[in-house]
């Protein structure tokens, strides 16, 4: 069956917009104005006036992660309870009595900062979650998931005692010799096999709790990390979970999984089961593999090349050594694999373009799209380097709404001019996606392209090197047909052309036509999945 919308505002990639678009069978098949597309309606079309609503490509997310999304929106909700500690202790023990958790369950709640605490000068310890309950084992991730506490009951369960070393890539916070419930990036790991893990059902839950979120959004894809939320889960259980969703009609958007492993073995098995970038169908799709090479900003472990400036006793490190980047980064381009890292510092940023270098010249590929994700710290010569070796970098703007707090002085006024510039890269011909990092940031695409054009955080903060702000356009284009660029997608998404697939977003305003600082309020009116819509649902 035809549907033909008309009288809308219809980007299309070009800043003349179109009134008018036909879709069949899931698929654009013209766009223009009103009287040309109506004339093409039939007795049997479906016309659907948009009373002049802008009309955009549906939002991809290039960067997410869509479980651990649903993960959170089981969790405590720390994120608004996060200006003081205080607040989220009491967030705790509220959510606590609302939901009790079950025998042998722990109490999860994810969100807080301590950058935001109003009342204390650091980061939650043990104490605090004793305070809460000594009996309930209880762990809050901090809202970029590079560091968590938890209580001295999780401790005991975990066998974590002052005698236990910190593993490589991670640290075990320590205060008078014992541990103070604070763990970084590898650390955290310590507690994965005794982390109740969810079942198949919990999971598909998770996943339509996550979907009905980002369609709100306006998302229609996302390129979503998943393998690394629950370790103890099987790769192939997530697969089959996004696969069993997409056939009973339930995944409501398209996933390009970022498959993340953290060991040698773990990525042979994966690809000698005959798994590679690409493989799948238009709603579910591996993508590359994706590695963390190191913490964030917030939590000091982003690996930097000198000192942090307001924590002279550390740089952060890396969660991989060279060899073991190398080692991985090497397999999966032998193999015909893509490749996505999560590097911060700029001193991971060297070990990773290290590494793809002198992969991609033991095994020469013209098209790879190996991408740096988050690429924040930088300095001039690694820029010029990424654009050199036609690197893909996976950007997310909304960061800027924390950050522009702590830039300088996590860095330094040097470093901090020469970072997060996106804008200079793009520039110089790299192909720059956005993304959220959902759930470190919503999947609120409106925020984040204000942010973009802005360089402002949202409470005015900044602008934060003004020269490096997008226009209207290059923000659109970086969460649509920049994160098509980023999954090999081009020529079917990102576009609202004829013969590409028929996701969309509508929303209430014309970015166009809206003071940048009121980006964020466009409300998003309606979302499109090949033509189906999946916000609102039975409206």
């Amino acid at each position: 069956m035809k549907s033909v919308y008309y009288n809308a505002r219809v980007y299309t990639g070009e800043r003349e917009l179109q009134q008018a678009f036909l879709v069949e069978g899931g698929v654009f098949r013209a766009v223009g104005p009103n009287e040309e597309i109506l004339a093409m309606a039939d007795g049997d079309t479906v016309r659907v006036d948009m009373e002049g609503r802008f009309v955009c490509p549906g939002f991809n997310d290039s960067h997410m992660h869509l479980l651990s999304l649903g993960r959170t929106l089981r969790c405590a909700p720390l994120q608004r309870h996060t200006d003081s500690l205080a607040a989220m202790l009491g967030c705790l023990r509220q959510f606590a009595a609302e939901h009790p958790p079950r025998e042998g369950q722990w109490l999860l709640g994810r969100g807080w900062n301590q950058d935001y605490f109003a009342d204390v000068n650091r980061m939650p310890n043990r104490a605090d979650l004793d305070a809460v309950s000594d009996q309930i084992p209880i762990m809050v991730i901090r809202t970029c998931g590079h560091c968590c506490v938890v209580n001295s009951r999780v401790l005991e369960i975990a066998g974590i005692t002052g005698n236990t070393v910190s593993p490589d890539g991670g640290r075990i916070g320590m205060e008078n010799g014992e541990p103070d419930g604070r763990l970084y990036d590898n650390a955290i790991d310590l507690l994965n096999p005794f982390i109740p893990l969810p079942g198949r059902e919990e999971l598909k839950d998770m996943v339509r709790l996550a979907c009905r979120t980002l369609s709100a959004y306006g998302v229609t894809s996302v390129q979503s990390d998943d393998y690394g939320v629950f370790r103890g889960v099987p790769w192939e259980t997530v697969n089959e979970v996004f696969r069993e969703l997409a056939d009973s009609g339930e995944l409501t958007v398209r996933v390009y999984e970022q498959a993340n492993f953290a060991a040698l073995s773990e990525l042979e098995g994966f690809i000698g089961a005959g798994n590679c970038t690409g493989k799948g169908d238009a709603l579910f799709r591996i993508g590359p593999l994706k590695m963390v090479g190191d913490g964030s900003l917030g939590s000091y472990t982003a690996h930097l090349s000198r000192p942090y400036a307001d924590r002279p006793d550390t740089c952060g490190f890396s969660l991989f050594s060279d060899e073991e980047m190398k080692e991985m980064v090497r397999y999966a381009n032998a193999h015909g694999m893509q490749i996505a890292v999560h590097a911060i510092g700029d001193a991971c940023l060297d070990r990773v373009l290290d590494a793809m270098e002198e992969a991609l010249k033991s095994h020469p590929r013209e098209d790879h799209r190996h991408g740096i994700v988050h690429c924040q710290i930088t300095r001039p010569d690694q820029l010029e380097r990424i654009a050199r070796m036609k690197l893909h970098v996976y950007a997310q703007t909304i960061f800027l709404d924390y950050d522009n707090h702590i830039v300088e002085s996590r860095v330094g006024a040097e470093r901090a001019e020469s970072s997060y510039r996106w804008k200079t890269l793009m520039k110089r011909g790299v192909s720059v996606s956005n993304g959220s990092d959902c759930p470190v940031e919503p999947a609120d695409v409106m925020r984040g392209i204000q942010c973009a054009v802005t360089r402002t955080s949202m409470d005015g903060t900044g602008p934060y090197l003004p020269e490096e702000a997008f226009s209207i356009q290059e923000a659109l284009d970086s969460f649509t047909v920049r994160g098509a660029e980023a999954s090999f997608e081009e020529g079917c998404k990102g576009r609202i052309a004829p013969g590409y697939l028929a996701d969309f977003t509508v929303l209430e305003g014309n970015p166009f036509e809206t003071e940048p600082e009121r980006l964020h309020a466009i409300a998003v009116h309606s979302c499109y999945l090949g033509n189906r819509r999946v916000y609102p649902v039975n409206a």
